[in-house]
């Protein structure tokens, strides 16, 4: 079990999780942290991981680090996404074991399950048929994670765990409207289709400069040109009379704020062992919600007043993806934090951080 002065190093401080991870901890009072920038350590090499973990020495690690993306992203650069996030993990791993870190909590993804699993989907599914081809290769360098850190243990007597959490949000995630998850590309999406019907422009241009678009658009705006601004919008399907969503809204998805992920990462980490756990848990509150009805709840917490509008010639993607809570209740844990308040803390953030 970690105490105040234990130290503990935050693979990924950064990122979504990693920094829930960081707000948790300090709100416990642990501020005896290792926070390295990619700039400062680059996991993907080896050596450079080997000499940071025999130098620095940390008892205890969180395993967030990760390059991630949406589905555009994790098709259009497969080999990346599997080279890296498998180099990642396999280096801090084996670091953590080489310089005898005490315990590593390993942070996964939901893709890690067959495309075709039965819902809800259970720990024990995992390699039972085939994975979903659009995240492919993160969803094998994950796969590859949590086997490393179970023949670890098995091996050599670490204690490495694994969790796999549902698809999260919250602060710090990711906006950029190409690379983007669901939750925070609709929430950026319905925001700027708001500003526009108010025709605040100014507020339009300082969201837009502010955080990248994405795809080539950040070069095509002319920001003194309010045609080029709305034309800019429109493509991402922010109207001043509608906002336009992907399908039909008949599809569900499963979401976790990570905050919640942080509670249930330093849960584990001070309470349960890898011979209580086992290869895997999941992280999840066993419930999802029908994307058209997750539409309604971000059109209301933004305040937006036109319609929204269905592009059915765009694919609904899988019916639903639903992770079963079985065993992560059993261990003693359950996420606190309701969707809509989640969704509303999160907005309020992302205004603030303008």
């Amino acid at each position: 079990m970690m105490n105040k002065n234990s130290k503990i190093y935050i693979a990924g401080h950064r990122g979504l999780v990693g920094s829930a991870i960081e707000r948790k901890l300090r709100k416990e009072g642990f501020n005896n942290l290792i926070l390295k920038t990619s700039s400062e350590l680059n996991l993907i090499n080896q050596k450079e991981t080997n000499e940071f973990f025999e130098h620095e020495k940390p008892e205890y690690v969180f395993l967030s680090a990760a390059k991630v993306g949406g589905i555009l992203a994790n098709s259009t650069y497969p080999a990346e996404f599997l080279y890296n996030n498998l180099m990642i993990s396999s280096n801090i791993i084996n670091a953590s074991c080489k310089s005898g870190v005490k315990k590593l909590v390993n942070l996964g993804s939901s893709c890690i399950y067959p495309k075709c699993a039965p819902q809800p989907m259970k720990e024990d599914c995992l390699l039972t048929s085939s994975l979903e081809k659009t995240n492919e290769g993160y969803a094998i360098a994950k796969i590859a994670a949590i086997k490393l850190c179970n023949y670890y243990n098995k091996q050599y007597g670490t204690n490495f765990i694994s969790l796999m959490p549902t698809n999260q949000y919250g602060i710090n995630d990711n906006f950029n409207m190409k690379t983007a998850h669901l939750l925070p590309m609709l929430l950026r999406r319905f925001h700027l289709a708001k500003l526009l019907y108010e025709e605040n422009f100014d507020e339009i241009i300082k969201d837009l400069k502010k955080r990248k678009i994405g795809y080539s658009y950040d070069e095509q705006i002319d920001f003194n040109n309010k045609e080029s601004v709305i034309e800019i919008l429109n493509k991402i399907g922010a109207y001043k009379d509608k906002v336009i969503v992907w399908g039909d809204g008949s599809v569900y998805r499963e979401l976790m704020s990570s905050d919640d992920l942080a509670d249930a990462a330093f849960y584990l980490m001070q309470n349960k062992d890898y011979n209580e756990i086992g290869e895997l848990v999941n992280i999840t509150g066993g419930d999802d919600i029908k994307l058209s009805d997750l539409y309604e709840i971000i059109k209301k917490i933004t305040g937006v007043k036109q319609k929204i509008e269905y592009d059915t010639a765009k694919p609904n993607g899988t019916f639903r993806k639903l992770m079963d809570d079985t065993k992560i209740k059993q261990l003693g844990w359950s996420p606190k934090i309701k969707l809509e308040e989640g969704i509303k803390s999160v907005y309020k953030w992302y205004q603030l951080s303008l």
